[in-house]
């Protein structure tokens, strides 16, 4: 079986890594010649709205998937028309756009943080009006923007003294978040969010088969620096009653009305309501596998990616429970020596094959442990094996 992956980045290298070893053979389209996938399957080197690129991806494909959700909908759309795609295109379209995005988790019952969508200068001033300042904005591109790119976070102490805000000063701001966040933007089309003052940062990886079959992962906890992430711990510790179930009903609610197939990673803010309760409010999606969930390769029975290609192929997914508390590091801007890392016991190192430059993610670092203040020291020691940044 031939599998199409849209993108050739490091998921899809991944991708191909759990599924040579069921007998499945890969074919990717990237427009980078070094893209990490070369190193492990077959690549076509043109753009994603090629043509003859795309016929020459889904000729023989029993399936084709992608591993880049800004890859254009209109390819995904082409492509269903000739082959099996998974997800489907509906998705893909869907997802990309932070607006849509949006408006998918309020009709599926999901609570967001309250947001206006803009479109020029003017009506940014008007939708900060609208919203207030309260704890802060953040201000992101309906489209295109990752790892922290394409968004600017007002809070109140950039403004002036407040409920009063420096006006003069709050103009200044948002002209420098407009020419920041529309730069990122197509059609300048964004999103005012209101900033949600939450403890931590839940993320929920889950899979759907052909015949609806649907299995969740451990809601897991990320930890962010710069609007990149560093680090997940799988499952989240002290985790509140309901919240497992609650994450997985709405995933489930999304699946559905998407007829979604293969993973799909949603990322929720916890909160509490007026009660202290704590909730969970729906941030953003990925209609792919996803970095949170990466720590299911040594930590889970199976891993999202072996998930991934079972779903899209119609075989029977495996099993999603965890072997053991785990934790995932992320490799940032530099490469590390492998034996400061493989010294660290347990320790499992992923490298994409992908040359040093800032900020950029260049592999993980798995660990696994049987008590959280175990592998909390194994993160520790993990990322003090690791060289600074260059960021």
């Amino acid at each position: 079986m031939i599998v199409g992956i849209l993108g050739g980045g490091q998921l899809g290298r991944m991708l191909a890594l759990a599924g040579i070893p069921m007998g499945l053979r890969f074919r990717f389209l990237d427009p980078d010649p070094c893209a990490p996938c070369a190193q492990v399957a077959e690549q076509i080197v043109a753009e994603y709205d090629d043509p003859g690129a795309l016929d020459r991806l889904a000729d023989g494909a029993t399936v084709v998937t992608y591993e880049f959700e800004n890859v254009p909908a209109q390819v995904a759309q082409r492509l269903e028309a000739h082959a099996r795609v998974h997800p489907p295109a509906l998705a893909l379209a869907t997802l990309q756009d932070r607006l849509l995005e949006k408006q998918l988790f309020t009709e599926c019952g999901i609570a967001v943080p309250d947001f206006v969508p803009v479109a020029t200068r003017e009506e940014l001033g008007a939708a900060v009006t609208q919203l207030g300042i309260g704890d802060g904005l953040v201000i992101k591109s309906r489209r295109m923007g990752y790892d922290g790119k394409g968004q600017a976070v007002i809070r109140p102490g950039s403004t002036g003294i407040l409920p009063v805000p420096d006006m003069a000063k709050m103009a200044v701001l948002l002209d420098a978040a407009w020419s920041d966040v529309s730069s990122h933007a197509e059609n300048g089309g964004l999103i005012v969010e209101r900033f949600v003052a939450f403890t931590r940062e839940l993320s929920l990886v889950g899979i759907r088969a052909r015949d609806g079959d649907t299995r969740f992962y451990p809601l897991v906890e990320n930890h962010h620096s710069r609007g990149v992430l560093r680090s997940t711990i799988a499952p989240a510790p002290d985790l509140s009653p309901g919240l497992q179930d609650g994450a997985e009903n709405h995933a489930r609610a999304i699946m559905r009305h998407l007829n979604y197939v293969g993973v799909l990673a949603i990322e929720f803010f916890e909160s509490a309501d007026a009660a202290g309760k704590p909730v969970l409010l729906g941030n953003e999606m990925a209609p792919r596998v996803h970095n949170t969930g990466h720590w299911t390769i040594e930590g889970a029975a199976t891993s999202q990616f072996e998930n991934h290609l079972r779903a899209i192929l119609g075989w029977p997914l495996g099993d999603t429970t965890p072997r053991r508390m785990c934790a995932m590091v992320n490799i940032l801007g530099r490469l590390p020596r492998p034996e400061h890392i493989l010294a660290i016991p347990g320790a499992h190192l992923h490298l994409y094959g992908k040359s040093e430059r800032p900020a950029r993610k260049l592999g993980h670092v798995t660990m696994v442990a049987d008590a959280h203040d175990q592998l909390q020291g194994l993160i520790e020691r993990a990322q003090r094996a690791l060289p600074p940044d260059a960021a």
